[in-house]
């Protein structure tokens, strides 16, 4: 399958780079925040869910490493991350945004186990690429559904 490279200029572009990135793993060393560019940067293992899983027996899927920053970032606060370990492996679970004065507004990386990263932004513009092969993986990964009842 060819590499995927998007761009995100507005909440519905947004929202299918944050369904490409759910479930993304990296560790808190691959990321970092360059003021003086106005960007947000990392590099994370990707699962590739838009491909089908491969195999009869003992089922297949892919992983890739992918590139994605965010451009006309203001500011960037963490919660729940220890900065301090940069070993650390944060899981993506989303990508939001929340405008404050449009087209400003807040892009928070929300990451498993409570932990996020909130980004004060000008404007929505981001970008994610792959980059090198990519991997097999037997490890699909599965999400409890909270279904609220009346």
């Amino acid at each position: 399958m060819d590499r995927l490279k998007l761009v995100a200029f507005d909440v519905d572009d947004l929202a299918v780079v944050s369904a490409h990135v759910q479930d993304a793993v990296l560790k808190v060393k691959d990321m970092t925040f360059l003021p003086k560019e106005k960007r947000f940067a990392a590099v994370v293992n990707r699962f590739v869910w838009e491909k089908p899983a491969e195999g009869t027996f003992k089922k297949t899927w892919e992983r890739r490493r992918s590139g994605f920053h965010f451009d006309r970032v203001l500011a960037c606060r963490s919660a729940g991350i220890d900065r301090t370990d940069p070993e650390a492996v944060l899981d993506l679970l989303a990508i939001a945004f929340e405008a404050s004065n449009e087209p400003a507004g807040t892009i928070t990386l929300i990451f498993a186990g409570g932990a996020a990263i909130a980004l004060d932004v000008e404007c929505i513009e981001a970008a994610i690429s792959d980059f090198g092969p990519a991997w097999a993986t037997t490890c699909c990964p599965k999400h409890e559904v909270d279904v609220q009842t009346a």
